[in-house]
């Protein structure tokens, strides 16, 4: 699909998912569980269920049953708290006379494996994710669904499969971590904090200035040991942040469910609320596609853009858009960006994290501000049976004196941080996250690696010099090159740790939440299926023009054909499994990178 094309095939208004002729859902809430449990038509169905747990006839045949889906894993601090929030989720719905039943998919820590070949498998995660959910709460007839999420492909996974099975559903999300505590130089730090240091680490640059005798190996080893402290994900606003806050504007979380840090007390608290909530959306019949509705998305754009959300944003937006039956563009985001200014200090680019943000008010009072403002369409419906304004009007407002939320005449910047460029670098589309602290426009010679390892492997040896403007350019890394569309967060941290002011970084691959600087991502097409990325050479002079939406290179367009009809595409990375399966199916960027055909 070309995105300026607006003549092209509109989306269908409702995914094309099956709908099974032999369920014939009833009337009550156990509108799907009764096709097993009434009268004696599934004999073998009731006996497992009694054997599951169901304690008598009477709940068997009149309970709804409640699918809770965590995101739980031990291994990685976002999820190993994810099944304690769902026993007390479980425990609660019990509570509104309902069956509920636990089950578990699968999750990838976005932080262990970044730089390295497992973060791979990240993005195809949201893909797993959404197909199990989907694949239970269907197979189970289960009548409505909770899902727990905590790291970045979390969120939007247990999104598409919601919206795919299209039951009452809430998402919980699991929290942000508190921040870590540097006991060297005596001040908070976070997980940015150590792949940035990285950076001057190789760089020789690593120093502590009030005690200049400490080595290096010292800081960072004290970084590694202090920077996550506990549960729960990434606490700027990182990729889990702006999906968290994203999915919260889309309506389909309690209020405050964004902000409410892991640790919390508050957030167990939660789960009382969502298990009456659940029971609302069942009696009302607010589904999932309901509340993923065009305004809905809108609104999740402005927010992205307001708070300095991550590129990824664009890319799982799009995704849940496309599976809930919403066409959204990127052309959208851009518009968006151009009318909302960018006014939270929050990290990467600024000084606070979501902890903060929440002792002054947290998500629901920024979403009054912005209602008031007239920035945020109130009218949309949420999964408490009432609208957006509705949820928020007798929320606190933001904290007199805070810092942290600027006014909109007085913003970080006038317009959003997200740009949307084209050019004969992207025909397709690129995406880049430009604060204006950079400056609006780069240009520079191109040094290319055909993968990110060899990136790495450059900065890790100072082979990137200081100087001359460079416009690094990684390729083969899109969603099918990849395969998997890694983000580059190892290389993007590097630079900037190391105060690399003279390079730019380009790639058909993403960028984590954490990454900040000169950086463009999602380059479409990709090299690996033949975008002109594929055929940029050391030297070539690239310019990056955020103010004009443009990203080029100075060769004409008979040299790029020229190129391009000698290039040959490589060999796939791999042939078999889960990632070879992804990179046939998987789509560009610019639409979501989704193996779902809408």
């Amino acid at each position: 699909m070309d995105p300026h094309n607006k003549e092209q095939e509109k989306q269908p208004e409702e995914p094309r998912f099956l709908n099974f002729p032999n369920s014939k859902p009833g009337s009550g809430l156990n509108k799907y569980s009764s096709t097993l449990t009434r009268e004696h038509d599934f004999p073998a169905a009731q006996a497992m269920l009694y054997a599951a747990g169901v304690p008598n006839e009477h709940q068997l045949k009149n309970y709804p049953q409640v699918g809770v889906a965590s995101v739980w894993w031990e291994g990685n601090p976002c999820n190993t708290h994810l099944l304690d929030i769902a026993k007390e989720t479980k425990a609660a719905i019990l509570k509104q006379d309902m069956l509920a039943w636990q089950y578990n998919t699968i999750g990838v820590s976005d932080g262990i494996t970044m730089g390295g070949e497992g973060m791979r498998f990240s993005l195809q995660s949201r893909e797993l994710i959404a197909d199990s959910i989907e694949t239970v709460t269907c197979a189970q007839f289960h009548d409505a669904c909770i899902t727990i999420p905590g790291c970045d492909k979390n969120m939007p996974g247990v999104v598409m499969g919601m919206a795919r099975h299209n039951r009452p559903s809430i998402m919980i999300y699991g929290g942000s971590i508190l921040p870590g505590h540097s006991n060297l130089l005596e001040k908070d730090i976070n997980i940015a904090t150590v792949l940035e240091a990285h950076g001057s680490y190789i760089y020789n640059s690593l120093k502590n200035p009030n005690k200049p005798e400490q080595t290096k190996e010292e800081l960072i080893t004290d970084f590694e040991k202090n920077a996550c402290p506990g549960q729960g994900a990434c606490g700027g606003m990182y990729t889990a942040n702006t999906l968290a806050t994203a999915i919260e504007t889309l309506g389909l979380t309690v209020p405050g469910s964004s902000s409410t840090p892991a640790a919390s007390p508050a957030k167990m608290r939660e789960t009382q609320k969502v298990a009456e909530c659940i029971k609302i959306c069942m009696e009302k019949e607010i589904l999932p596609r309901q509340c993923l509705s065009r305004a809905a998305f809108e609104n999740a754009m402005v927010m992205m853009m307001a708070l300095g959300g991550s590129t990824n944003g664009v890319l799982h937006l799009l995704a849940m858009a496309g599976t809930a039956g919403v066409d959204l563009t990127l052309d959208d985001f851009q518009r968006c960006s151009d009318r909302i200014p960018f006014i939270a200090d929050l990290a990467p680019s600024g000084k606070y994290l979501m902890k903060d943000l929440y002792e002054i008010g947290g998500i629901p009072s920024v979403h009054k501000f912005l209602i008031a403002a007239g920035l945020l369409d109130g009218s949309t419906i949420t999964i408490t049976g009432r609208t957006l304004a509705q949820n928020v009007e007798s929320w606190p407002s933001l904290k007199q004196g805070q810092e942290m939320i600027k006014s909109l005449d007085n913003p970080i910047k006038r317009t959003g941080h997200i740009e949307v460029l084209y050019g004969n670098l992207a025909p397709g589309g690129s995406v880049a996250k430009i604060t204006g602290k950079e400056g609006m426009s780069f240009t520079g010679k191109a040094r290319v690696f055909e993968k990110e390892h060899e990136l790495d492997d450059a900065l890790n040896k100072g082979l990137i010099p200081r100087g001359e403007n460079l416009v690094l350019v990684v390729r083969y890394e899109g969603p099918k090159g990849g395969p998997g569309m890694p983000e580059q967060l190892k290389a993007s941290a590097a630079i900037m740790g190391a105060k690399l002011t003279n390079v730019a970084l380009i790639t058909d691959g993403r960028y984590s939440g954490a990454s900040h600087g000169f950086i463009v991502g999602h380059i479409v097409p990709e090299a690996a299926v033949g975008g002109p990325i594929a055929v940029v050479r050391d030297g070539d002079v690239i310019t990056i023009d955020a103010a004009k939406h443009e990203i080029s290179f100075d060769v004409g367009e008979e040299e790029v054909k020229r190129r391009l009809r000698a290039w040959k595409p490589p060999a796939m990375p791999v042939t078999r499994g889960t990632l070879a399966k992804y990179a046939r199916l998987v789509g560009d960027a610019s639409h979501g990178a989704v193996t779902d055909l809408f």
